[in-house]
């Protein structure tokens, strides 16, 4: 690990001086309207706080903007805004139908890419394709309404808008000079066959805490932007400290002018026109779109700045745009000199070598590039996310400053039982647009390519989610902000034991961080144990389990037949799971007998399960004449089949795991009870295949716990 990159992460590990790397990063939300945390406890999100009102109207519990970047507590925030001399509104953010406006549910209609991230968010680089028509928001809605779920999505490319190469390619890219020196760098190339006008508008603008009545987050003092030279503002804020911002010329070699306002609602918009007043957040589109006057704040200090810069690209040209920010203890000497430059081509490299440095042996130059910029997706998608339930469920109503209490008498509001959940941080996203909100499977996921991408975030994001402020206390994790009380399969075991093991290729492994999670997982287990197995008898409902599609019907909700649902992929999900922590168990007993009891839970937890699965009511779950596992209704007594053919049915053939006589050797009470409860309980031993020794390892006799039998498997299959 001698590289830069890999040195950083450790440094920034260890909380060492100057080493918070990671305090700036691409943590901007791509899309914070249409949220559950900013719509009201009892209302319809997509309704609460549209695209349009994302315009003038401030978020309460995040911010959004076009591929920019904030702190980890998204205090200060820079986005980009870009005008074309056509669209109604400056594009400051991504546009994208809702989820009942688009044909396949929510779907962001833009062109825009990752191309690079180091794991410290040192150098970062993306693309946004802005077109020089004015941008099709209307026909975007109607054409998509038009289509069924049948139909395919009508994409923006499909509009014609990007013919003849009409459009202008904004690459963006940031190099971090030291930890709180962050330099950036915005080229823009026609790519159009003539001469194209454009307005660029680089902003900063603090996220507004000062309006909520939030005693954790609201400063004493509100935090302000003010000029103090042409090229260079100074930003304040009490928690985060001061930083200086700059602006170098543009392309006509002239100082662009500071636009000044307040990250505050413009309240008139509430149909309010006594409440109208200059320097609200929509500012800069009124005075750069509409041509208002007094709207901006007539002294050069507010929350909210742009450089404003106007230029004509040539065809077939590009112009270059550099701006920086500095924490006041590493000003530059020169922001803008020969250093500037220099610094963005020693971060390149770096990234270049930190790349390489994951690569595997014979990967073609083709299939690096493909993996480096997916490693940049993943980082990119690293947001601030903020959702305390305790305050967010005081509002209702549309909220113009300040929260309301609830309605007396109103139903129980989304959520309502997650009081203790307090969510702050930096967390992986499914998506930054589509879905800018954590799913806990998902995030379990993307545990595992962040074990080589960054370590030591994989490690804090799987702890995370088993925090007493994430982690309900009856056990469960959260789902998604949409209901936290959805029920995920139980995935997190199986990707903490990923992480450590990837984690510990170098031989060093963190048995610390194993124990933290297991203990933490137990209480997991325990409510599926107690809450999913309705009848006793190691068969499992689950629910939604995560999949939107694998059922016919919504299985979260209530049958409107009555009984219950009993389901092949909930009860193989929960093998699984038994699988995961007889893994984790097995390692930590080695060096540590008191963990044999946990893992002779676990092992005869599972071959239960499979037993159950295979033979509970006769077949369990098995459907005999078609050879396939199938979920059963229990209803009145009687279980009955749902005959369809579904991944339902396959999930059982993930729930496979391999005990090893290498491993039990070191263990001599689970190797006792194991050889006791299988002599007991003979009839469970088909569910445990014993293989020979394989004379070309050195693992001896091994055993594979798998739910279908080898007949039953090659039915299957």
């Amino acid at each position: 690990m001698p590289e830069a990159e890999w040195e950083r992460l450790v440094t920034e590990s260890r909380h060492e001086p100057g080493a918070n790397w990671k305090r700036w990063g691409p943590y901007l939300a791509e899309r914070q309207w249409g949220t559950v945390r900013e719509s009201t406890a009892d209302g319809d999100p997509w309704l609460n706080f549209t695209h349009e009102e994302a315009t003038w109207r401030t978020y309460r519990w995040g911010e959004d903007g076009l591929l920019g970047i904030c702190d980890r507590q998204c205090r200060l925030c820079f986005g980009l805004a870009l005008w074309n001399g056509k669209d109604p509104i400056l594009k400051e953010r991504l546009f994208g139908l809702t989820g009942p406006e688009g044909n396949h549910g929510e779907d962001v209609k833009e062109a825009y890419y990752y191309l690079d991230s180091t794991p410290s968010h040192s150098y970062l680089k993306a693309l946004y394709k802005y077109p020089q028509s004015e941008f099709p928001y209307a026909r975007l809605r109607e054409e998509n309404a038009k289509r069924s779920r049948k139909e395919p999505e009508f994409e923006l490319t499909h509009t014609g808008i990007f013919d003849e190469g009409r459009y202008f390619d904004v690459q963006i890219e940031y190099a971090k000079a030291s930890d709180e020196d962050i330099l950036i760098r915005v080229t823009i190339f026609n790519r159009g066959p003539e001469d194209a006008p454009l307005h660029f508008l680089p902003s900063w603008w603090f996220r507004n805490t000062w309006s909520w009545g939030s005693t954790f987050d609201r400063p004493s003092e509100k935090p302000g932007m003010s000029q103090m030279a042409p090229d260079q503002l100074v930003a304040k804020h009490e928690s985060l400290g001061e930083f200086h911002l700059y602006a170098d010329t543009g392309p006509d070699g002239e100082l662009p002018p500071w636009l000044f306002t307040e990250n505050e609602t413009n309240t008139w918009r509430f149909d309010d026109p006594a409440s109208r007043r200059p320097s609200c957040k929509d500012a800069f589109h009124l005075a750069v779109v509409d041509g208002v006057e007094g709207v901006l704040n007539p002294q050069p200090r507010g929350t909210k700045t742009a450089a404003h810069f106007q230029c004509t690209i040539a065809a077939g040209d590009s112009v270059q745009f550099r701006l920086r920010m500095s924490a006041v203890d590493e000003l530059p000497v020169e922001a803008f000199g020969a250093g500037f430059d220099d610094a963005f081509e020693q971060r390149i490299k770096e990234a270049d070598r930190y790349a390489k440095s994951l690569v595997s042996p014979g990967l073609s130059t083709d299939e690096q590039q493909i993996m480096r910029q997916a490693d940049a997706g993943l980082l990119w998608t690293k947001q601030f996310y903020h959702y305390v339930i305790p305050r967010w469920l005081q509002s209702s109503g549309k909220d113009k400053t300040k929260p309301t209490p609830a309605s007396p008498g109103a139903p129980s509001p989304r959520n309502a039982d997650w009081g203790h959940l307090y969510n702050r941080n930096i967390i992986s996203m499914p998506d930054k647009w589509e879905y800018p909100w954590y799913a806990a499977w998902d995030l379990a996921f993307h545990l595992i390519p962040f074990s080589k991408i960054d370590p030591y975030f994989a490690k804090e994001q799987a702890i995370l989610f088993l925090r007493e402020w994430y982690m309900h206390p009856n056990g469960q994790l959260p789902a998604y902000e949409w209901n936290f009380s959805d029920v995920n399969p139980p995935v997190h075991a199986w990707a903490c034991w990923r992480v450590y093991q990837m984690t510990a290729s170098n031989g060093d492994r963190d048995r610390n961080f194993l124990e933290r999670v297991f203990q933490k997982l137990l209480l997991n287990f325990t409510w599926w144990v107690n809450r999913k197995d309705i009848r006793g008898k190691h068969v499992f409902s689950g629910g939604f389990l995560g999949l939107d599609n694998i059922g016919i019907f919504d299985r979260s909700k209530p049958l409107p037949t009555g009984g219950h649902l009993e389901q092949a992929d909930g009860t193989a999900w929960m093998a699984f799971f038994c699988s995961s922590m007889l893994s984790i168990a097995f390692e930590l007993a080695d060096g540590n007998s008191a963990y044999e009891d946990m893992a002779s839970k676990f092992f005869e937890h599972y071959v239960s399960i499979a037993e159950a699965m295979n033979s509970l009511d006769g077949t369990g779950l098995w459907d005999e004449e078609d050879g396939f596992y199938y979920d059963h209704l229990h209803l009145d007594g009687r279980s009955i089949p749902l005959k369809i053919r579904s991944i339902v049915g396959l999930i059982p053939l993930f729930t496979v795991d391999v005990i090893f006589d290498k491993t039990i050797d070191k263990l001599p009470g689970f190797r006792r009870r194991m050889d006791w409860f299988l002599k007991s309980r003979p009839d469970l031993t088909k569910f445990m295949t014993y293989m020979e020794r394989d004379s070309e390892t050195s693992n001896g006799g091994h055993r594979l716990l798998a739910i279908p039998t080898r007949e039953r498997l090659l039915r299957m299959l």
